[in-house]
């Protein structure tokens, strides 16, 4: 009777266990939309008073099904009466990944930027919010792009953080924000134009690429600050062991620590000029001392002592840490050596800036200078432009960075690594040979040095009539090289001069 009931029991279960399922709870309906804040302004820029809108709102992404996955935020300032089918527009964005566009939004071309210490400490509060005589309004209409999961742009319904945190899968959200926004507001004869920043980059050179051959034309494309190549960048690559040869980290850095000593009047020659200095430093750094790292443990005695007093004279530490170090300093451990006798570390977005080291032994700074200096600002500002004189109304709060959403991010380009994207960009000028491209670059930048930037647009294979279309602009300033009023006059004027030259050969 006991085995029956058992029987009884176990059928019972297997009757249940083999009903209909359920079907699958749908994904909740996303949070309420913010209406999209409009307002109109007027601004002096060139001797000319300019009537423009500006618009803070968003724009659904969908997947495949037609369900919505983000929410992109943007803010667009654009010229009134100026005939949007012909009125060039450009679409900004920084980079990370991870990163908001408050940086840009904030500090380059649009019409009011925030003012902060120019290589000096922390701006306080209350932060000084000027129309910007540098603003490129003149030229283009400006549409600052938030990536999704930073700023206002969330990610809602059926999205999931796997579907954007990814090198493609951001290429494909910012493609159909790119579409969906010149659909929505009839852009689609306007000359278009990608600007990114830092990780902004290698998203626009797989961008272009892959929107050009969906049929939207892009005119150009401006990169500030480049990382095409990872494998010229990432910290692994400064062992002498590295898959590639590691060494060439540290000719591609020195530039950038020679310009950095130059600044901070740690060299100890004779004093001389950045312009005379740089090019002696790169001429060295391709020439005997990458040939000497390349000897390795063959190299000759006069040889190396050689090099240990060049890269003496080029970077100011002492010979002996050169010596210790063989010869290898990597550029964090430079930014911690050069003044550690005053207690100092040198910032890593732009090493005008200084912080001090609690910890006086370490090879790595605790935060970076340049952040210190300038995030507060940038975020306090925006904020007030866009929730005070922009009125988007919204109790979302405003993520300038969010990193720890990325965490698990896919480098994978097309399923390989490192993450490189320098031949993108190369079938992107193949594919349209009219492609024109602006690269900025500051000589204080460790995240991006100038000098990997040009290795790397100069190794892209390009016949010479492609690689003359690529336009070269340095300058005496960090990683965001609107940080220096200087070099943001001079990057604006390059640029006016640039967007000319492009719009005059269509």
């Amino acid at each position: 009777m006991l085995i029956k009931r058992i029987a009884l029991v176990i059928l019972a279960a297997a009757l249940v266990g083999a009903a209909p399922a359920k079907p699958p709870a749908a994904p909740p309906p996303p949070p309420a939309e913010t209406p999209d804040a409009v307002t109109h302004h007027t601004m002096e820029l060139g001797g000319r008073t300019l009537a423009y809108t500006a618009r803070a709102g968003t724009i659904t992404l969908q997947n495949q099904a037609g369900e919505p996955t983000c929410r992109m935020f943007y803010t667009a300032f654009t010229l009134d009466d100026a005939g949007p089918s012909a009125r060039p527009v450009t679409f900004l964005y920084n980079g990370g990944p991870g990163s908001s566009t408050i940086w840009l939004r904030m500090g380059s071309f649009g019409p009011y930027r925030v003012q902060v210490t120019d290589g000096g400490g922390p701006t306080e509060a209350p932060f000084h919010l000027v129309p910007n005589q540098y603003s490129l309004l003149d030229k283009t209409d400006l549409v600052f792009i938030d990536a999704p999961a930073t700023g206002f742009s969330r990610i809602v319904g059926a999205g999931k953080p796997e579907d954007f945190f990814g090198v493609d899968e951001d290429r494909d959200a910012f493609a159909q924000f790119i579409s969906r926004y010149v659909s929505a507001f009839g852009r689609w004869n306007s000359p278009k134009f990608l600007f990114g920043e830092s990780y902004g980059t290698p998203r626009t050179a797989v961008l272009v690429n892959y929107l050009q051959r969906q049929g939207i034309g892009i005119n150009g494309v401006v990169l500030l600050s480049s990382v095409l190549d990872f494998s010229l960048d990432w910290d692994v690559n400064f062992t002498p062991a590295a898959i590639g040869g590691g060494d060439w980290a540290f000719p591609l850095y020195l530039p950038t620590e020679a310009a950095s000593s130059w600044y901070h009047n740690a060299l100890p020659g004779p004093p001389t000029t950045l312009a005379a200095l740089l090019p002696q430093v790169e001429q060295f750094a391709m020439g005997e001392y990458l040939n000497a790292l390349a000897a390795g443990d063959r190299i000759s005695p006069s040889t190396y002592a050689d090099v240990v007093a060049k890269l003496h004279d080029y970077t100011g530490l002492s010979e002996q840490y050169i010596r210790d170090s063989n010869l290898r300093v990597p550029y964090w451990r430079y930014t911690t050596e050069l003044m550690r006798d005053r207690g100092l570390t040198l910032g890593r977005y732009d090493s005008r800036y200084t912080s001090y080291a609690l910890d006086r032994i370490n090879d790595r700074p605790e935060f970076d200078a340049t952040d210190a200096a300038i995030d507060a600002a940038f975020t306090g500002a925006g904020n007030y432009l866009i929730r005070t004189l922009m009125r988007y109304d919204t109790t979302l709060e405003y993520r300038p960075v969010a990193y720890s959403l990325v965490r698990n991010w896919d480098w994978k380009h097309g399923g390989n690594l490192p993450t490189n994207t320098a031949q993108d960009l190369a079938g992107a000028m193949a594919f349209n040979p009219g492609l024109k491209v602006f690269s900025g670059n500051g000589y204080y930048d460790f995240a991006t040095p100038f000098f990997a930037t040009t290795y790397t647009l100069n190794h892209l294979q390009l016949p010479p009539q492609l690689q003359s279309n690529i336009t070269y602009g340095f300058y005496e300033s960090g990683h965001m090289v609107y940080l220096h009023t200087q070099a943001l006059a001079q990057f604006h004027d390059d640029l006016e001069r640039w967007y000319a030259n492009v719009l005059a050969g269509r």
